[in-house]
């Protein structure tokens, strides 16, 4: 966000401009490091809150983020220094917005602020759990290496959300061809079809019956089932993202069969994963569990995560906190988890528990795509069966009555 500021000098003199925060205090806070006392600070449209292009093109992806930490890396490397890289970086940005954000982040740093400052500014493109990798890699030093880390989790995210996204294509897109199927016999062939057996006369079939009656209800009342239809979906949207409403939707989709697990073991690598890394960074570990609960959307998890972090900071061990959920924390994972702090090497344990359920996604990915392909091609097959039945039927009879 942009804050428009008033500010008295050491001399005296008042002094105006704008600074970029993620938010209020972070701006009155990078504004005291200037050694000015702040008269004002009010929030203005800006680059974050006004851009050219809709919302969609002001999101970065994962991707997109990979590429950029892995290139910063190697130009660091190379001892190119950080305004200079971070501006060549923004040059060859095809997105206006990231080239905006990422000039934005070089003069910030040109100004005096350390390079996790300038992202910490820019929360929408940079989470928390970027920044505080970042902050550890300027503390000790190893800032490309932090880069590196950066870009091979964050393409490993992407790979997972890739797998995802392809495995609902399929479905998607066969569902849409039944509805469009579905659509026009409804539209072209039903009325003709009725037309024909109210001339011929006669009794119709029993499927042919139910089409008809199908027809007709959704004729009559489709226009108010629809409204209905679009006012739960809308009410639903709305609901399920308060308070309450995300709490419940997030209990009940881990209930789902199928989906509740490959939704599970997806939080449980976040969680191992992201808490190996900043564990790896040097963090403290109830630092690193803070940066992870927030890194999780999930409340179910997240609200172990969060029950982690205080039992830790009270002298609890992780694994003994973990054993309290055992439906929603395998065995195996707290197994794992006792044996990294009883040896030290928590970091390497969190990464063996990554390893195995990543290859987890892959074989569940592989079996969904696997079983959902001949269950769909025959849902299909039946009911293009039942219509053409329906339809082919009294037409039938009325040639075998000819």
């Amino acid at each position: 966000m942009k804050f428009a500021y008033q500010a008295r000098s050491k001399e005296g003199k008042i002094e105006t401009g704008n600074v970029e925060a993620s938010s209020k205090d972070a701006a009155a806070s990078l504004l005291q490091k200037y050694n000015i006392t702040v008269v004002s600070l009010k929030e203005v449209k800006g680059l974050f809150a006004k851009s050219k292009g809709g919302g969609f093109l002001k999101k970065v992806s994962k991707k997109e983020l990979a590429i950029f930490s892995r290139q910063l890396a190697v130009m660091l490397d190379s001892r190119v220094p950080v305004v200079q890289s971070v501006l060549s970086l923004a040059a060859q940005m095809d997105k206006d917005y990231f080239k905006q954000v990422l000039s934005r982040a070089a003069e910030m740093v040109e100004e005096g602020n350390t390079l996790s400052d300038a992202f910490e500014s820019m929360p929408k493109v940079f989470d928390v759990f970027y920044v505080n990798l970042i902050k550890s890699g300027e503390a000790s030093g190893k800032i490309s290496d932090t880069l590196y880390y950066l870009g091979d989790h964050l393409e490993r995210e992407h790979d997972i959300n890739s797998k995802i996204k392809g495995a609902m294509m399929y479905p998607i897109l066969v569902l849409s061809v039944l509805v469009v199927v579905v659509g026009i016999v409804m539209t072209f062939v039903m009325p003709k079809l009725m037309d024909i057996i109210k001339q011929v006369g006669g009794e119709p079939p029993l499927m042919t019956k139910l089409l008809i009656g199908s027809y007709t209800f959704f004729l009559n009342w489709g226009w108010l089932m629809a409204i209905a239809f679009a006012g739960l979906i809308v009410y639903l949207g709305y609901y399920f993202k308060t308070k309450e409403g995300k709490k419940i939707f997030d209990k009940l989709v881990l209930k789902i069969p199928f989906i509740g697990a490959f939704l599970a073991k997806g939080y449980l690598v976040r969680f191992a994963e992201n808490l190996s890394t900043l564990i790896t960074a040097g963090l403290p570990i109830t630092s690193a569990l803070k940066i992870t609960k927030n890194t999780i959307r999930n409340y179910v998890y997240r609200s172990i995560a969060a029950e982690t972090e205080r039992e830790v900071s009270e002298g609890e061990k992780i694994s003994t906190v973990l054993t309290r959920h055992p439906d929603q924390i395998p065995a195996f994972v707290v197994q794992m988890v006792k044996v990294g702090e009883e040896t030290g090497k928590l970091d390497k344990t969190l990464m063996e528990i990554v390893n195995f359920y990543n290859k987890e996604i892959t074989r569940l990915v592989d079996t969904f795509m696997t079983l959902i392909e001949p269950i769909l091609i025959v849902f299909l097959g039946a009911v293009v069966m039942i219509l053409a039945i329906s339809v082919l039927s009294p037409l039938y009879g009325m040639m075998g009555n000819i």
